[in-house]
């Protein structure tokens, strides 16, 4: 008799740290802004269909507090593009049902995208789908401070401070913390990325570049993810 297959386990949140726009498009002989644009592409793609696997939380680091350091010309084609996804994301991922929201600190984008970051929102605040998390002007570190500083606000004693008291406080309060961290692009380190969040986060990185990544890949990290054993700091 045939054994039936184990069904997978989805997990419920998983983080991505896009990795490998410029690499791509130097590969091609072009201008890092195309990578970024195709990864653009990538990211409306790949959202859609991890959204359709039963993901309830979805992470995808957009653009770093590390990332203004980059070349003035490099740094506003990517400003050009997060307008464009702005205003197209008014309608997308409507048909998905999905809810949107930028975690990091927006204070540092110019009026006009701070303005289109709050009606995309807004737009898709009472959708029931999968919950994504856009992760702009965005650290792990900066994340942290950031909670301890309403910590201080809310007179939280330090014999009283739990790490709940500090999760309650980060950008993602309220979301379970990732199980799993995909990194493409080949490299394996978390870049300032969900770094209290990520404590027993399985993380997996594929050398495929950002542009490039597709379904089948998704499908890779899903199989490793469930050939891991979590065991969350126990025996």
């Amino acid at each position: 008799m045939k054994k039936e297959a184990k069904e997978l386990v989805i997990p419920q949140h998983v983080g991505i740290i896009m990795d490998g726009n410029g690499r791509w498009a130097k590969k091609r002989g072009l201008p890092r802004s195309v990578g970024h644009t195709y990864g653009a592409k990538t990211f409306k793609n790949i959202t859609r269909i991890i959204s359709r696997k039963g993901v309830k939380y979805l992470t995808l680091y957009a653009f770093s507090t590390e990332n203004w350091k980059r070349p003035l010309e490099e740094v506003s084609a990517l400003m050009k593009i997060f307008r464009q996804y702005l205003i197209e994301s008014l309608t997308d991922f409507r048909e998905d049902d999905i809810k949107v929201n930028f975690i990091g600190d927006r204070s540092a984008f110019a009026p006009d995208i701070i303005r289109l970051i709050e009606e995309t929102e807004e737009v898709a605040k009472n959708r029931k789908g999968m919950q994504l998390n856009i992760a702009m002007n965005y650290g792990g570190r900066d994340e942290i401070v950031n909670a301890v500083r309403i910590l201080l606000k809310d007179n939280v004693l330090p014999e009283q401070l739990t790490a709940q008291d500090i999760s309650s406080r980060l950008y993602t309060a309220g979301q379970p913390d990732p199980d799993l961290i995909i990194r493409t692009g080949g490299e394996h380190r978390l870049s300032n990325f969900m770094l209290f969040q990520a404590a027993y986060t399985e993380f997996y990185s594929t050398d495929t570049l950002w542009p490039d990544f597709k379904e089948e890949d998704f499908d890779k990290a899903i199989l490793v993810f469930n050939q891991r054993n979590r065991r969350f700091g126990g025996v």
